[in-house]
């Protein structure tokens, strides 16, 4: 099929994209388009215009600054992988970003768009909620941070205003030689993950995990951060016995049953993959 009719129009500035978002009628702006031209193809969506931010180069690019990692809405996520800044400073990113679709995939997809989508399996969101990201947005009332605990409404919904434009996304860093893992389980390389688990830590000389962080998607709306885990894991030595204890607290997630998959070997998965994810990233931490 082919996408239905619409008026096309191409900002070169943010202030230009805010402005056509709020006065034109049943707009919908236009980022890597991985996801939104199968929609439009599919007549899952109809707008009678379409604003393309491709040209919007403020809105793109790699900064670390203030111990924040800031990314431009409209970075597209095969230069994220490539950078070498963020390897050094944030290599969760790029270990995650492989998993991500394929290469044309990635060469096309952007930061903004795959957060703004918000598909419960994706692989960005997930990072977003263990690193406590911080989305920045411009609207005709100016801009504003949004943490991605509020930005992250609903099943592909986000807290956007109709007239809001995502922006730039900011990743809070962890000192240098944190542990750090993302791992997912899917039929194929490239589908969306039936379930995945990422996780972040640090560790003291005996191996008593000092800081931790751990976030699953998958296996409900929104990506979870599994707080409960990450109090149980204060303070103890990390271990085979501690993790598999902390992968218990999956028994309280709530997925749903789908086409791909029942909601109890969502559940069963999830707890897999904390585990791994967690065995994996308390290892780097201590070779650091």
């Amino acid at each position: 099929m082919k996408s239905p009719a619409f008026g096309y129009h191409d900002p070169g500035t943010v202030s230009e994209a805010v402005g056509l978002l709020a006065t034109l009628p049943n707009a919908r702006v236009l980022a890597g388009g991985q996801s939104l031209m199968p929609m439009l193809n599919m007549r899952v969506v109809l707008p009678d215009h379409l604003i393309d931010l491709n040209h919007v180069a403020e809105m793109s690019g790699v900064a670390i600054r203030d111990g924040l990692l800031v990314i431009g809405a409209m970075t597209r996520q095969r230069d994220i992988e490539f950078s070498d800044s963020v390897m050094a400073h944030c290599p969760i990113l790029p270990e995650a970003l492989l998993q991500v679709g394929h290469r044309q995939t990635r060469n096309r997809g952007t930061v903004g768009g795959s957060l703004c989508h918000l598909d419960p399996s994706a692989e960005l969101p997930c990072l977003a909620a263990v690193m406590d990201a911080v989305i920045e947005s411009a609207s005709p009332r100016g801009r504003r941070q949004i943490a991605f605990a509020d930005f992250a409404s609903s099943y592909m919904t986000t807290s956007l205003e109709p007239d809001e434009i995502a922006t730039s996304a900011q990743f809070p860093l962890w000192p240098q030689g944190h542990g750090y893992a993302f791992l997912e389980f899917a039929r194929r390389h490239g589908d969306f993950a039936l379930a995945s688990a990422a996780v972040l830590m640090t560790t003291d000389a005996q191996g008593r995990i000092t800081r931790v962080a751990v976030a699953l998607s998958g296996v409900g709306p929104v990506p979870v951060r599994m707080q409960e885990a990450e109090q149980a894991l204060l303070g103890q030595v990390g271990g085979a016995e501690a993790f598999a204890q902390a992968a218990k607290t999956c028994a309280s997630l709530e997925p749903q049953d789908d086409i791909h998959a029942p909601a109890a070997y969502r559940k069963r998965l999830a707890g897999v993959m904390m585990r791994r994810a967690l065995e994996k990233a308390f290892g780097r931490a201590a070779r650091q």
